[in-house]
């Protein structure tokens, strides 16, 4: 079995410049962040803020942290501090709660909007239209503590190619959509954060900036009961 320094340099290597590396060490003892960080990756996500949160504490201030999954509203608090990056953002609600929680700490937190693109009910995201109702609200417009820097999205999971390519494609879309119509002045709306460790290679070909990276790095889940 490969170690976890091979396997990000593998993935790396694979990765066209431009095309940022998040490691998804979610469920991932602080032991095997550290082989990746001693390799040179700096960059981690994880999907629940309590989990995030105690590792953040233990591990190195310079590592870049992306909150990669559904947050609830009520754990905005725990990673509002220090969290590079909140990619999962499907309401306005929970634009708000971020708002708030950043001036808490006189900070702007980076954002992605969450669109669901894949066939699967499970998934979380926006529509195109509920994107549309955010992006219009009084209540964005007022917001200081937060920058939309782009948007993300899922795949379904399954083993046609060509309906995830589409599903990307979709994706790459809506960012251009909302670049044209919300963002065409704003250089910091440029993320398009799609791919994981099963077809992270087609999300490059469809134009992400982004891909989370966690199976293939770290080797197969390792579930726990950690409350989110």
């Amino acid at each position: 079995m490969n170690s976890i320094a091979e396997n990000l340099k593998r993935i790396a290597d694979s990765l066209p410049e431009g095309v940022k590396l998040v490691a998804v060490s979610k469920t991932k003892p602080v032991e095997a962040i550290e082989e990746a960080y001693n390799a040179g990756q700096r960059v981690f996500g994880e999907n629940r803020a309590q989990e995030l949160a105690e590792k953040y504490e233990v591990l190195p201030k310079d590592i870049e942290w992306h909150l990669i999954g559904h947050l609830q509203t009520n754990k905005v608090k725990y990673v509002a501090g220090f969290v590079a990056m909140i990619h999962g953002v499907e309401s306005l609600k929970l634009l708000e709660t971020i708002d708030k929680e950043a001036k808490k700490h006189n900070r702007v937190i980076p954002c992605l909007l969450q669109f669901h693109v894949a066939k699967e009910e499970t998934k979380f995201g926006l529509n195109m239209e509920e994107a549309r109702e955010l992006l219009e609200s009084e209540s964005y417009a007022n917001m200081k503590n937060v920058r939309i820097e782009g948007v993300m999205g899922m795949a379904t999971f399954t083993d046609d190619l060509v309906q995830v390519q589409e599903e990307f494609r979709h994706l790459k879309r809506i960012f251009n959509e909302l670049k044209q119509q919300y963002f065409a002045d704003k250089s910091e709306f440029k993320e398009l954060s799609m791919g994981m460790s099963g077809d992270y290679k087609i999300a490059v070909e469809e134009g992400s900036t982004m891909v989370r990276v966690g199976s293939s790095i770290f080797g197969a889940r390792q579930y726990k009961a950690i409350e989110n």
